[in-house]
């Protein structure tokens, strides 16, 4: 890597603090939910948040958009909404120089840099996998023609986990697209007190943008040079195949498991773990990265069994004894 390159990233990493610093302006506390997501954008993936209504998942989203200069798009998803509401639809045209008729596509709300699929179990599957290809291929496909989508591009999408009468949870592949499955929890009381204050008075904070569209796309390169030694790649390795039951040297994973996660969250634990690594001003990963991100990232890609069910276990529990075990 060149000295002006080097120069460039270090002046992109010194800006993350600022970064977080302008959303704080906003949300109050959050504070890991809001590292999780600019790790999923660092290292160019989705997220999926969970959280009861109230917890200001919309704000973070549009705060951090604006923060970083990126368009924002907002989708309800609705149980009438078709696929053509979100990627877009062909319109006719008329000429009127010429008189001839054509169809042009009308690009929908996806064509944006974030987009929030807000409460996204609300609409059927069909219309859920009208996102498929745009989470994974980053295009649409309409018409025999494709359209690239903006880069960056990032989806996170909304999950409200109290109401279930009217929803459609979502498919397991679905789900393994998300990079990470966040999920937010109340604030504390100093936290609330400080939200009462703040968001019941007249005076409204100014954000300052802080990193480009193209600084993102910087970052997002950088965040794959990130070093990471042979020991932690085997170490993830050997995480994601104990959650597996039938490979796994856990007893309490082989009782409760359903199956495990597949190779996508090797991956995506690697990058992930890059990716905080350069929240936090680092250029290698450290285990600490790994055992905090183990959860958004395995949570969503470990199925339990009927009897994990009855007896109250989650995937968070079964996650923290796959770090108790594997070494």
């Amino acid at each position: 890597m060149e000295t002006q390159d080097v120069t460039h990233y270090k002046t992109l990493v010194a800006k993350l603090p600022l970064l977080k610093q302008e959303i704080g302006k906003v949300i109050i506390g959050q504070q890991e939910a809001i590292d999780e997501v600019l790790i999923a954008l660092l290292a160019g993936g989705h997220c999926l948040l969970e959280g009861v209504p109230g917890l200001a998942k919309t704000l973070m989203v549009r705060t951090m958009a604006d923060a970083l200069a990126m368009r924002f798009k907002r989708i309800q998803f609705t149980p009438d909404l078709m696929p053509g509401d979100i990627v877009g639809t062909e319109i006719l045209e008329e000429d009127h120089e010429t008189g001839k008729k054509f169809f042009q596509f009308n690009r929908g709300p996806i064509f944006a840099n974030v987009v929030l699929a807000d409460e996204i179990n609300r609409t059927p599957p069909k219309t859920q996998a009208a996102m498929l290809e745009a989470m994974q291929e980053y295009k649409v496909t309409y018409g025999g023609n494709d359209y690239a989508l903006p880069q960056p591009f990032l989806i996170i999408a909304t999950q409200n986990p109290i109401e279930q009468a009217g929803t459609y949870p979502l498919p397991e592949a679905q789900l393994d697209r998300f990079l990470l499955y966040i999920k937010l929890s109340y604030p504390s009381e100093q936290e609330e007190l400080d939200v009462l204050r703040s968001t019941t008075g007249t005076g409204r904070p100014e954000l300052q943008t802080i990193l480009s569209d193209q600084d993102i796309l910087d970052l997002q390169q950088l965040t794959r040079q990130v070093f990471i030694s042979d020991e932690l790649i085997m170490y993830i390795n050997q995480l994601v195949r104990a959650s597996r039951p039938q490979d796994s040297p856990s007893a309490f994973v082989k009782q409760w498991g359903e199956w495990g996660a597949g190779p996508r969250a090797g991956q995506a634990l690697v990058l992930c773990a890059k990716a905080r690594a350069v929240l936090n001003e680092r250029y290698s990963v450290i285990p600490d990265d790994i055992k905090l991100l183990a959860y958004p990232v395995l949570r969503h890609r470990i199925a339990l069994n009927f009897r994990a069910d009855a007896e109250g276990i989650t995937t968070d529990r079964v996650i923290k004894e796959l770090l108790n075990t594997v070494k």
